[in-house]
């Protein structure tokens, strides 16, 4: 939590003495509820490895920290609750409600929505985070922006198992399902289950394969 705050502190102080101490405030708001819920859901190990997770969140990855400790503070506020049990010892701080509907949602180290099925999805955006540092953000949102205006995805995607039919699927069944940081995920999920096997990801077409005796075969989709 005073990692944040004084991390604000400085960039604030870039507009003065005024500006250091509006910028503290601001994150304090999060900051509070940010590190009530890591003592409460003891999301950091007692180990070498909760002591590397804890320093890399609060250095090179301490903006997408102090974005995940904003969700987490809207979240509570909403009247969202903690799920220690999924979260204990992993680094992460899981609330057990979805933060948008149909979906679970992970911003830093803070998941929403959260389940067995999607737990190591989520878990790679986390280390996705912290891997890219303050670089992440901004990439995703720029995909995001590329891929809305200038849709290149449309040349791969596919449009049988997942036809875009109106401007909301165009975002949650073309944009979404491409942007780098999903596909990413999306793929791993696929090897996940099926090893090294032909399946496709979602959104994305099998690329065609040439058979034995020289025939183009299809796969089913998942």
């Amino acid at each position: 939590m005073l990692v944040q705050v004084a991390a604000a502190a400085v960039a604030g102080s870039l507009l003065g003495a005024a500006g250091a101490l509006v910028a503290a405030g601001v994150v304090a708001v999060a900051a509070l509820p940010y590190g009530w819920a890591v003592g409460r859901v003891r999301a950091y190990p007692r180990s070498v490895r909760g002591a590397v997770l804890f320093a890399v969140d609060h250095s090179w990855s301490l903006v997408n920290t102090v974005a995940g400790a904003g969700f987490l503070t809207v979240s509570l506020a909403r009247g969202h609750h903690l799920d220690p049990p999924r979260c204990r010892g992993r680094g992460r701080i899981d609330i057990h409600e979805q933060a948008v509907r149909g979906y679970a949602t992970t911003l830093g180290n803070v998941v929403a929505g959260g389940t067995a099925a999607n737990e190591r999805h989520e878990d790679l955006h986390v280390r996705q985070a912290r891997l890219l540092g303050p670089c992440y953000l901004p990439l995703v949102g720029l995909n995001y922006a590329l891929f809305s205006v200038l849709p290149v995805w449309w040349l791969y995607h596919d449009h049988d198992g997942y036809p875009i039919t109106g401007p909301g699927r165009y975002f949650t069944r073309g944009v979404y399902l491409h942007v780098w940081h999903e596909a990413w995920a999306y793929r791993r999920d696929v090897r996940d289950r099926h090893g090294d096997l032909p399946v496709p990801r979602p959104g994305r077409r099998l690329p065609r394969r040439r058979g034995h005796d020289g025939e183009h075969p299809t796969s089913d989709r998942t």
